[in-house]
């Protein structure tokens, strides 16, 4: 009698062999899609590499210098779409944006603790390096942990700092368990190339509307922002990272205010779901010598809000050293 052997795969290996099949192909997707994003948004600028880390920034006008900082999911180009980077150099600035590590264009080498104060100190090292000396650095939400980091740890190299829906304070956020998953080692890689791209391009909407509420998504960020490169594995990597040490950041920033001496503003958007506008009042009263604008009616996205009013704000700390401290609104 012949035995014929059992070619066929038992029950028990075909489901995980299908669902390694199913993450191997979104994978090899995915891949696809960052590349094709990245050729459809090329770099509009520079790169400058500093301690190892190729940086991408954009340097344009003439004048006393301003460096903007963006926050989480976007990118440098956020302070064009919003119109603060425009209307600065109107007003005769030189306006250096960067694209923090792992960002944009830029990249973010594994195997270091990008905290708030450890970019704050790369950025630093890069300003000498492209010829900027002493400039005005604006930081938004995340970004805005970064600037007041870069200030405090650097006041001689720095001219003033202006501070936009900030998170300056630890607090208890259940927001930051969910973005943690994507920083964890393997099980991150894992879901950042396979199922993240796919469940972030569902809940984006939900996000934008949560960054601009109360006031609708404005129609040039829907046409500039992109979901192909903020959703890309390198970019959602830096996500979660930065939502994973967000809570850190902050504790780590507070045995560094005490010394801050340099004229800070401080705006947050008096409807922020994001990050209450309480947050913005804690730092006022922390740094006496600070100025607050609550801007009535603006939820997280204030310099989309208000751009002509945040830029005023930064040309008069570039000028002057200080401003009134007026309530804003919304438009």
């Amino acid at each position: 009698m012949t035995l014929i052997p059992n070619t066929t795969t038992p029950a028990a290996l075909r489901a995980p062999l299908i669902g390694a099949a199913v993450l191997g192909a979104l994978a090899v997707l995915n891949g696809v899609a960052a590349r094709l994003a990245e050729r459809r948004h090329p770099p509009q600028g520079r790169f400058v590499e500093v301690d190892g880390v190729r940086l991408h920034y954009t340097d344009r006008g003439t004048g006393k210098p301003v460096v903007l900082i963006h926050g989480n999911v976007v990118s440098a180009q956020d302070w064009d779409t919003s119109g603060v980077a425009p209307l600065l150099l109107d007003s005769g600035h030189r306006v250096i944006a960067f694209d923090r590590p792992g960002f944009g264009h830029s990249d973010r080498p594994r195997g270091r603790l990008w905290t708030a104060a450890a970019q704050a100190d790369l950025l630093h090292r890069a300003l000498p390096q492209i010829g900027i000396e002493r400039p005005v650095v604006v930081g938004h939400s995340w970004g805005a942990i970064v600037a007041l980091a870069l200030a405090a740890r650097h006041q001689a190299d720095t001219a003033g700092v202006v501070l936009l829906s900030g998170y300056y304070f630890w607090t208890l956020r259940p927001d930051v368990l969910p973005v943690t998953l994507g920083a964890l080692p393997v099980v991150g890689d894992i879901l950042r190339y396979t199922v993240s791209p796919l469940l972030g391009r569902l809940l984006m909407p939900l996000v934008k509307r949560g960054m601009f509420s109360p006031l609708p998504v404005p129609a040039r960020f829907r046409k500039d922002y992109s979901d192909a490169m903020a959703l890309r594995p390198s970019q959602i990597r830096a996500t979660s990272d930065d939502g994973a040490l967000m809570i850190p950041g902050a504790v780590q920033l507070q045995g560094e205010l005490d010394g801050l001496r340099l004229p800070t503003v401080i705006l947050a958007g008096a409807a922020d779901k994001v990050v209450f506008s309480d947050m913005a009042e804690r730092l006022h009263a922390a740094l006496p010598s600070s100025v607050l604008h609550i801007v009535q009616g603006a939820g997280h996205m204030v310099h989309y809000a208000v751009p002509r009013q945040v830029a005023g704000i930064v040309a008069a700390v570039a000028r002057t050293g200080t401003v009134p401290g007026v309530t804003a609104k919304a438009a």
